[in-house]
């Protein structure tokens, strides 16, 4: 029985942040996969290796995490004043589905950097030395996002000294501004608080009644404080990874929760939406010791957070649920910024369970509803290789 043979499609695999992807050129699509549809969505999944009900990706490029199962589009930029369009592909591990729903802002560190290097931008906006500065067109949610490249001789200037936690080498730092990142979701009808309230009475039904705040700020977040669901804010992924009741918990707060903030109709449709909204815990700062083993002091922070992400405990924290922490903390009266002391701020440093984070951000309030202009963000970007990925070519 004759099969078809493997075909190679051009690919970059990149580390933007705490996370890494496969990253492609629209044009080096296969044209049946240059349009949204089945036959991408079945492309992307092949890639990464999915769905694997071993939950290991082995037959493809992804890592078994949600940190590392994902994929980007990227072309040339189709609205005025800007460079690039971004879109981004989270590929479930076991399902076989891949959710276009949110951003992922990690990645959106290494946009930049792969449109220098690939053409995307163009050469008068790139000095021989200095820093590029990247117009991207987030186009899962409609948002501009501002990627500061640092450049030497004309070329991505990737190795340098800045040290992320949740990373283990140092590298170059890039500047990323999420530019008014209230997201605008369907049914949300355009609030960063689509229910109207900083904090809500949170039904449950199995799990209880307790706070939340229910925010569409860079990506939707239901934010819960750790102590009403049992937590200490302290917790590393073993503590929650390893607990089969409790990520059916989370998954379930996360369900009402979507289900409240109006992304969804039923909730049914919570398991067809792994990728928003996200389901974080905040508690005020205290000692602990992060993944690495490295210390943290309550006095290093302004409080905890820990999130969880595709129905785990994320390892640090997604870039979108940090411009949802930093746009939160500046709002005085949510769980994040009573957290944080309830004292107004326009920046926030958060351990996570790998160390911590600063994020600022800027909200005021305009005709009774909240706006931030933007959130900044430092993260780091580098190709860990480039070429060819090969799928089977009748795999889409």
């Amino acid at each position: 029985m004759a099969h078809a043979p493997q075909i190679k499609i051009p690919a970059t695999y990149m580390r933007g942040g705490t996370s890494k992807g496969v990253f492609f050129s629209l044009k080096d699509l296969p044209e049946a996969a240059q349009v949204p549809g089945p036959a991408r969505d079945a492309l992307l999944l092949r890639v990464i290796g999915s769905p694997d009900p071993y939950d290991k990706q082995i037959d493809g490029m992804g890592g078994a995490t949600s940190s590392t199962s994902k994929t980007v589009i990227l072309s040339k930029s189709t609205k005025a004043d800007h460079d690039v369009d971004y879109l981004f592909g989270q590929v479930s591990i076991d399902k076989p589905f891949v959710d276009w729903s949110g951003n992922c802002g990690n990645l959106s560190a290494a946009v930049g950097s792969f449109a220098v290097s690939n053409g995307l931008v163009d050469a008068s906006r790139i000095p021989h030395n200095g820093v590029a500065v990247v117009r991207v067109w987030q186009a899962n949610i409609g948002k501009t996002i501002i990627a500061h490249v640092p450049i030497t001789n004309g070329e991505v200037q990737e190795t340098g000294d800045f040290e992320l936690d949740g990373v283990t080498f140092p590298a170059a730092e890039v500047q990323i501004e999420f530019l008014d990142p209230a997201a605008e979701e369907e049914g949300g009808g355009g609030s960063m608080f689509p229910t109207g309230n900083l904090v809500d009475d949170l039904e449950v039904p199995g799990v209880g009644t307790f706070k939340a705040t229910l925010i569409n700020a860079g990506i939707p977040t239901i934010f819960v404080n750790a102590e009403d669901i049992g937590y200490k804010g302290t917790e590393l992924q073993g503590a929650i990874n390893g607990d089969p009741k409790a990520l059916l918990m989370f998954e379930t707060i996360r369900a009402y929760g979507a289900l409240r903030m109006g992304l969804i109709a039923n909730i049914d449709e919570a398991a067809k939406r792994q990728h928003t909204p996200k389901v974080a815990f905040v508690a005020k700062p205290a000692d602990y010791v992060s993944s690495s083993g490295k210390a943290v002091a309550a006095g290093d922070v302004d409080l905890l957070v820990r999130a969880l992400s595709m129905g785990k405990l994320h390892h640090a924290m997604m870039g979108t649920a940090a411009v949802a922490i930093g746009t939160a903390a500046a709002i005085t009266g949510t769980l994040v910024n009573l957290a944080a002391g309830g004292i107004e701020r326009n920046a926030v440093r958060f351990g996570h369970p790998s160390g911590t984070l600063r994020v600022g951000a800027e909200a005021s309030q305009v005709n009774g509803e909240w706006t931030v202009k933007k959130a900044i963000m430092s993260r780091s970007a580098r190709v860990l290789m480039e070429g060819f990925v090969r799928v089977p070519g009748d795999s889409f």
